[in-house]
C-alpha cells in the first residue's frame, strides 16, 4: 500500500514537472482510446502548430526550431489518424478534431496561446473559436488555409466542383501513395523549371503522408472539402495573421484567404508572390520572420 502511495505521489510530481518544464514529447489521451502524439518544446508563451493534410507534426520542423530559439513554447501534435497518433475508425469531422485540440489546451493548462493552422488546420483554428469561444487563445494564424469554404455551391460559385473531390477520393482509394506522390509535386510547385526542394526531401514528405491512416486520409479530405466556415469567421475576435501564396494550386488564394481576410475583423493579410501551397518549406525564412513579428507584436 505504501509503495502505491509513493508511486502516485511521484506520478503527480512528474506530471507537474512536465507542465512547468516542457521540452518533451508525450501522448495525450483526448477521448476514449484516442491518444495524440504531442511535441512540447521551449519556454515562453505557447504557440500551437496544427499540421496540414495528409502530413504530420514533422512538417513544422523549421518553424519549431526557429520559434523555440526565439523564446516561445511550441506545441506541435499529430491529428488523430496521422503520424504517431491513434488511428480510430471515426472522428474526422471538425467538431471532433476540435474537441481533440481543446483537450490538448486544457490538459497542458495553456493560456495566452497562439493557434497556427496550416491548410486543413485552419478549420480547427476557426472551429475552436466558434465551438469554445477561443478559450486560452489570444492570437491566431491561418497559413495556406482552406478557410472559409472550398465547395462550389449556388452561393459559392467559384468553389471546387464536387466532382473534383470525388475524383480525389477515387484516386486515394485506388493508389493512395501514387496520389500522394503526384500531390506533393503540385503542393510544392515543382515543375520542369522550378524545383524548390531536393528529391530526398520530397520523398521524405511523401513518407510522412504514407503513415496516415487510409480511412483518416479519406474522411479528412471530405471534412475540409465540404465544411462551410463562412458563418464562423465572426467568432474570431483576436488578432489574426493570414498568409497565402498567390501561386497556390492546391488551395487557391482567391477562394480562401482573400475571403477570410474580408471576413475576419482584426487581421494582417500577407500574400507571398509566386509561393505554392507548401510555403512552410519553400518560403520558410519569410514565414518564420512574419510569424515571429506577429507573435511579438
Amino acid at each position: 500500500m505504501e509503495n502505491n502511495v509513493l508511486n502516485t505521489d511521484q506520478s503527480l510530481r512528474d506530471s507537474q514537472f512536465d507542465i512547468q518544464h516542457p521540452n518533451t514529447d508525450k501522448f495525450i489521451e483526448t477521448a476514449h482510446n484516442v491518444k495524440l502524439y504531442v511535441k512540447d518544446y521551449g519556454k515562453g508563451k505557447p504557440v500551437i502548430l496544427i499540421h496540414g493534410w495528409p502530413l504530420s507534426n514533422e512538417m513544422w520542423e523549421y518553424q519549431i526550431d526557429f520559434l523555440v530559439q526565439n523564446n516561445y513554447r511550441v506545441i506541435a501534435y499529430d491529428r488523430r489518424g496521422f503520424g504517431k497518433s491513434s488511428q480510430p475508425w471515426d472522428g474526422y469531422d471538425y467538431d471532433t478534431l476540435t474537441d481533440d485540440l481543446k483537450e490538448i489546451i486544457e490538459q497542458l493548462q495553456l493560456e495566452n496561446a497562439t493557434l497556427v493552422g496550416f491548410s486543413m488546420g485552419g478549420g480547427e483554428v476557426v472551429r475552436y473559436f466558434s465551438r469554445y469561444g477561443g478559450k486560452g487563445v489570444t492570437k491566431a494564424a491561418l497559413i495556406s488555409s482552406i478557410i472559409p469554404f472550398l465547395l462550389k455551391t449556388t452561393d459559392n460559385p467559384e468553389g471546387h466542383p464536387k466532382e473534383k473531390s470525388d475524383g480525389t477520393a477515387t484516386a486515394i482509394a485506388e493508389d493512395r501513395i501514387g496520389f500522394v506522390d503526384n500531390f506533393g509535386k503540385t503542393f510544392f510547385g515543382i515543375n520542369i523549371i522550378n524545383k524548390p526542394l531536393s528529391t530526398p526531401l520530397l520523398e521524405y514528405y511523401r513518407m510522412l503522408c504514407s503513415f496516415a491512416s487510409p480511412r483518416a486520409t479519406q474522411k479528412c479530405a471530405e471534412s475540409f472539402s465540404y465544411t462551410d466556415f463562412r458563418d464562423e469567421l465572426d467568432f474570431i475576435k483576436v488578432p489574426t495573421l493570414i498568409i497565402h501564396g498567390d501561386d497556390d494550386k492546391i488551395v487557391p488564394i482567391d477562394l480562401t484567404s482573400k475571403k477570410a481576410a474580408e471576413g475576419i475583423r482584426n487581421n494582417t493579410y500577407i500574400v507571398y508572390e509566386g509561393a505554392p501551397h507548401g510555403l512552410f518549406y519553400t518560403d520558410k525564412d519569410k514565414l518564420n520572420n512574419d510569424l515571429l513579428s506577429f507573435l511579438n507584436s
